[in-house]
């Protein structure tokens, strides 16, 4: 790596709101811009730059190779950062080449590019490469955060559907995740499990389940997938009026990635939710909450959890993403994080509900009712759906024998 000092400006909703500034040895550091330090009426980047008593926090630490953990956040995991990598020439470890290489389309209204032309190319090249190496062909195909192979799309127009990716790899308003390739029809899995959770009241975003040959522009993957659709779910941080913004638990609770099944708990998510939003928001977390103990979905970790900003400034829970049951994979009853006090899904009932609504100081009342009515209603739809979605008997047996487990199932 070059030792010049090189700056990426990062913007939010298009306007500059701080830089990075590029330090020997992979460090950098982050600096809010004066103007936005300065500005009352400011649109929010993270509750994680907030003090206790509401206030930015402008002065933050010198960090690397990792970037703060809010722009880690922003960068996608596993085996899908090692093939961005190597895509690009780089190792996956340097978070900050990888910031600048996708930063035209990262999740939510957040935006990194060089704080002038040509500046911050000592942040990208690699040692033992040369310039062809480095500029392997569109990288930005899979930009998002997360683990599973997912890439941002344009919906076709006219009846027959489908999606394109766009050829420079930026832009889109769909996201497509594909089939894995350790686990059968994991995008059936996630498609029945969302219909059901917009059935039964909860908010989830437009989706459908189509065939790999509707989707234009396919890169190459990793590895051989084990199915032949695709789920698509229409991007919530995506508008008319451009990029909306948001931020996942992770993020909020400053933790990095490999922190996010550590940390916190539900309990915590919860304390969050009654400070920054609405009566309604709480609701729809409970209701989440639930219906991912009664699905088994084991995996609801802190990036799985996200807050959205509407209006640039007020939080709300953002819809609902990644609502599948992983216990068909993963034979494992416990939850990604503890409710309150305990982590085990058949331990859920109402007083540990009751317990998290105090300790959170949520409205008791509105919690054990939305958690009812989330049971009655997912038992009902699931009595007269299981069967006619894209599910297999072998994932529908493991749910109705789970379901048999729950005390929240017993007491209602």
């Amino acid at each position: 790596m070059m030792n010049n000092v090189s700056v990426l400006n990062v913007k939010l909703h298009e306007e500059i709101i701080g830089t990075i500034t590029i330090l020997p040895n992979d460090r950098s550091i982050f600096a809010f811009s004066e103007q936005y330090i300065e500005n009352q009426q400011r649109n929010i980047l993270s509750l994680s730059f907030k003090d206790e008593f509401g206030e930015l926090i402008t002065n933050q630490p010198a960090t690397g190779p990792n970037l703060l953990p809010f722009f880690s956040n922003l960068l996608p995991e596993g085996a899908l950062r090692d093939y961005l990598a190597e895509r690009a020439g780089i190792k996956q470890v340097r978070e900050l080449a990888l910031l600048q290489i996708l930063g035209q389309d990262l999740p939510g209204a957040i935006t990194i590019e060089p704080f002038e032309s040509g500046a911050c190319s000592g942040a990208i090249k690699d040692e033992g490469k040369d310039e062809g190496e480095q500029r392997k062909e569109n990288p930005l195909k899979f930009s998002l955060a997360g683990v599973q192979l997912k890439f941002s799309a344009y919906k076709n127009k006219g009846k027959n559907g489908g999606l394109t990716i766009p050829i420079n790899g930026v832009g889109g308003s769909w996201i497509a995740k594909l089939p894995s390739c350790k686990f059968d029809n994991v995008p059936e899995n996630e498609f029945s499990f969302m219909h059901i959770a917009k059935t039964i009241g909860i908010d989830v975003p437009e989706i459908d389940l189509i065939s790999l040959d509707k989707i234009d522009n396919l890169p190459q993957v990793l590895g051989n997938l084990r199915g032949d659709k695709a789920f698509i779910i229409q991007r919530f941080d995506r508008s008319k009026n451009g990029a909306i913004h948001i931020e996942d638990f992770a993020q909020i609770f400053a933790i990095y990635p490999s922190q996010k099944y550590q940390k916190a708990s539900y309990r915590n998510i919860a304390n969050v939710l009654g400070i920054e939003t609405e009566q309604k928001d709480i609701a729809e977390f409970i209701r989440r909450l639930v219906f991912s103990t009664l699905i088994g979905n084991n995996d609801m970790h802190l990036k799985n959890w996200s807050l959205i900003y509407y209006d640039k400034k007020n939080a709300s829970l953002s819809p609902a993403y990644d609502l599948l049951s992983t216990i068909a994979y993963f034979p494992d009853e416990t939850m990604a994080l503890k409710y309150a006090r305990t982590n085990k899904m058949a331990e859920l009932n109402l007083e540990e509900l009751s317990y998290l609504a105090d300790k959170a100081k949520l409205p008791e009342k509105l919690v054990l009712d939305s958690a009812k009515q989330t049971v009655c209603n997912f038992i009902e739809v699931w009595a007269k759906e299981k069967n006619n979605l894209f599910l297999s008997k072998t994932i529908i047996k493991k749910i109705d024998e789970h379901i048999k487990t729950l005390a929240i199932i017993k007491e209602i």
